[in-house]
């Protein structure tokens, strides 16, 4: 028998010990196959069949994922209860990517003690898709920090709550909506009407986890530095609405706030300039140990989602 709670809680601790291990298929390559075959097969046409076709593509990906999820945790049932139970565990584990975010800003954030800027653009050009070759150290640290906010959300709170509310299948039917996004939606041609659908989706199934870990950061900053977790809170409420996606300007803003730093500004994508507006007061410049405090928000928002989804389960008798 799945119990959510204590799965999703398990999953996290996988998570945070073990990470995805390099060696084992990743349950995202396998959606990301599915929905390459389908884009191949789909993407063509006028904009309206595109459009349509394109809701097909974003109802079909994550319902098959949940299905195949399910009967696999059937499967291994069948085999044993604890089978399953870690059948769970780990496909949960899969869907969550705090550790991979952390070793991915540590990967930039060596390199810049050591005052090796080549080696740290590199690991940021890992992580962002913007143009690094010719960033200096604030702007290197700003792209780290801003992927670790962003995608505090969908790398780590989302999952987890859609782990507790949904169990496993649902968590993977959650990654599956956020990797239709990452592949397909996009404004510009070809995606532009066949990726609708799924950039849409992604922006639903984020609203409510992207306003909640809102809270949880701020649950956090009141443990790590409780003076600033107030100034965190009024920068998100007032700066969010100012990215371009609707619930990634949560994480970001309150980020901003927290550190009394500025987010957001001036990028370039193979070389054509693209301006973001800007959030938080900017009154520190941004520096390699911001890099460090974004990781331990995302832990310790990841640690306060994990107890409050145990707690309510166990207040609600789910356990």
């Amino acid at each position: 028998m799945i119990i959510p709670g204590w799965t999703a809680a398990a999953a996290l601790i996988v998570d945070w010990v073990i990470g995805d291990p390099k060696r084992l298929p990743h349950p995202v390559s396998g959606m990301g196959r599915l929905i390459a075959f389908g884009t191949r097969h789909l993407n063509h046409g006028s904009n309206r069949a595109r459009r349509w076709k394109g809701v097909l593509l974003a109802a079909f990906v994550p319902g098959f994922v949940w299905c195949v999820s399910a009967l696999l945790l059937y499967a291994a049932w069948v085999l044993h209860p604890a089978a399953s139970m870690a059948a769970g565990v780990l496909m949960t584990a899969s869907t969550i990517a705090c550790r991979g975010l952390k070793e991915a800003a540590y990967a930039v954030m060596t390199p810049l003690a050591k005052g090796d800027l080549p080696a740290a653009r590199g690991a940021l050009s890992m992580i962002v898709g913007r143009d690094t070759a010719q960033l200096s150290e604030s702007e290197i640290v700003r792209g780290t920090v801003e992927t670790v906010a962003e995608n505090t959300v969908d790398g780590v709170t989302a999952p987890l709550f859609y782990a507790f509310i949904g169990g496993p299948p649902l968590a993977m039917a959650y990654r599956a909506v956020n990797t239709l996004d990452s592949m397909v939606g996009y404004r510009s041609e070809p995606y532009a009407a066949f990726g609708w659908a799924s950039a849409r989706l992604d922006d639903v199934v984020n609203w409510l986890p992207a306003r909640l870990t809102l809270l949880l950061m701020t649950g956090a900053a009141l443990i790590m530095n409780p003076k600033q977790a107030g100034q965190g809170f009024r920068w998100a409420w007032q700066d969010a609405g100012k990215h371009p996606s609707p619930n990634s300007g949560w994480s970001e803003a309150f980020i901003a706030g927290f550190l009394g730093v500025k987010l957001g500004g001036t990028n370039y994508y193979h070389g054509v300039v693209s301006r973001r507006a800007e959030m938080g007061p900017g009154a520190k410049v941004l520096e390699r140990t911001h890099i460090i405090s974004a990781v331990r928000m995302l832990y310790g928002a990841s640690l306060l989602g994990a107890a409050a989804g145990v707690t309510l389960f166990v207040l609600i008798g789910g356990m």
